[in-house]
């Protein structure tokens, strides 16, 4: 899987998991260069808080456009460790 915006490749792996139709990259799969810390958070009644990430691709900023879970729930633990994507970030197979 691919993670894609404004022509870069921001995250690229085999071991995604998908979750609610969402696909979580492993974290150290994500080029972190594009990646801006958010002050945003919410709250997911099952997965837990989630905090985000501003995208930022050749000067161009693409604001939360990707989400993880810090400290997810037992029952969301696969995602641990992972960001998924969106706000026009396409996310698809090689």
């Amino acid at each position: 899987m691919k993670a894609i915006w404004n022509g870069q490749i921001i995250a690229e792996s085999n071991e995604t998991r998908q979750v609610e139709g969402n696909e979580y990259f492993p974290a150290e799969s994500v080029n972190r260069d594009y990646l801006k810390e958010s002050s945003t958070h919410t709250n997911c009644a099952w997965k837990g808080t989630a905090s985000y990430y501003h995208l930022e691709v050749d000067g161009k900023l693409n604001k939360d456009a990707a989400w993880y879970y810090p400290e997810p729930s037992k029952a969301a633990a696969e995602i641990k460790n992972r960001i998924a994507f969106w706000k026009g970030v396409e996310v698809k197979t090689d």
